[in-house]
């Protein structure tokens, strides 16, 4: 009897194998996991339906000077008369624009050092973990500044100097599953039949191997959202936007007078760095089989 015949007849003998759950619900499964989906998806869709939810211009003077929480304002307003909840709602959108971007980014470039890195090894492999190691040590935030300050303040400028320095611990996961996964059986048979090497890493191994990447995702997305709002905070924010950090800037004068201007923003920042934190713990314990 064949080596598939006798799986064949054990399958028969002992009953269909049950399925393993998908990734989505074995994180649906934990609190953690509920709560990290759902702060994400709110902040994700005030980012984008900004336009409509916002009551007023986050520009535009709507109301009186450092106006408490009211009806017409549920935010307040700051010191010039503009809507709180205006300009958080737009925070939001910019957030998500320079998490968006950086996200891409970061997951393309270490998706694809990782692959070629794990799979090919040798000197390639050696060039690419010291180069990785170069990009790994620079800091994102200082070398932010430095950006700004020679070029002016921008979110294309800030996603693409994030976004070419937050992909090497992805290259490195992916690296590290591309190592366990180059001498699996089936990525042996697809060599066997004739398989590409580029055939062989998009079709066979980059499935495998990029789950765990798109779970620390998660959490560099979070850090991304971190240094933005300190940007914002420092004044070096793109100024024809409104960031969370910007609001919480301007609201240094007021601690005392106005304690809504600083609240609002930080619990907006806070919640959604706790989101991405407790969805990238609950898809990594998933993906790792912890779940």
């Amino acid at each position: 009897m064949s080596d598939i015949a006798e799986v064949a007849a054990e399958g028969l003998a002992t009953g269909p194998v049950p399925r393993r759950p998908r990734l989505a619900a074995r994180v649906l499964r934990t609190p953690t996991g509920v709560v990290g989906v759902l702060i994400t998806l709110c902040w994700l869709a005030v980012g984008v339906a900004a336009p409509a939810l916002a009551p007023y211009d986050p520009f535009a003077i709507e109301g009186s000077a450092l106006g408490p929480p009211s009806a017409v304002h549920p935010l307040g307003t700051d010191a010039l008369g503009r809507d709180l909840l205006s300009g958080v709602v737009w925070g939001a959108r910019t957030s998500l624009v320079v998490a968006a971007g950086v996200a891409v980014l970061a997951l393309l470039i270490g998706t694809v050092v990782g692959l070629v890195s794990g799979y090919l090894g040798g000197w390639l492999d050696d060039v690419l973990m010291r180069s990785t190691e170069v990009f790994q040590v620079l800091p994102r935030f200082f070398l932010a500044l430095v950006v700004i300050a020679f070029f002016g303040p921008g979110l294309d400028r800030l996603v693409l100097v994030l976004g070419v320095t937050s992909w090497p611990l992805l290259a490195r996961v992916v690296r590290a599953e591309v190592f366990s996964l180059r001498h699996r059986e089936f990525v042996d048979a697809a060599r066997v039949h004739g398989a590409s090497t580029s055939r062989i890493l998009v079709r066979e191994i980059l499935p495998n191997a990029l789950p765990p990447a798109v779970a620390l995702l998660g959490l560099v997305v979070a850090q991304v959202i971190l240094i933005e709002a300190s940007l914002g905070f420092l004044g070096l924010g793109d100024p024809n936007v409104t960031s969370w950090g910007a609001l919480a800037s301007e609201a240094q004068r007021f601690l005392r007078a106005a304690w809504w201007l600083s609240v609002f923003p930080g619990l907006a920042i806070l919640l959604a760095v706790l989101g991405l934190n407790l969805l990238g713990d609950a898809v990594t314990d998933a993906a790792s089989g912890r779940r």
